[in-house]
């Protein structure tokens, strides 16, 4: 494979070379080295080929259910619908300038 590509490299020189202007393979081989970069930059920052595929590769026991159910807690008789210095509607305060 690779001397095929040597052979079609070295002919484009060549045709390149005969007729003194640039040939269309090399307005090919810009887009055609953009979609290279493009398809590697995406596969190095996608990781596609590395990737942990955790649901098939990774086993998890189930187990069953242990603990309590016990209310440790319970706030009744609130009044106050608000918040003890609450500053949604003072925006000079909440909002200070950069020095």
């Amino acid at each position: 494979m690779i001397a095929e590509l040597g052979s079609v490299f070295s002919f484009a020189i060549f045709a390149a070379s005969d007729d003194g202007g640039a040939s269309p393979w090399l307005l090919l081989a810009g887009p055609a080295g953009g979609g290279g970069v493009y398809f590697l930059s995406w596969r190095y920052y996608r990781n596609t080929h590395k990737s942990h595929a955790f649901e098939r590769e990774t086993r998890v026991e189930a187990q069953s259910i242990t603990g309590d159910e016990h209310k440790i807690k319970s706030i009744t008789g609130t009044k106050k619908s608000g918040i003890d210095g609450a500053n949604q509607t003072d925006h000079r305060r909440r909002v200070q300038r950069l020095p």
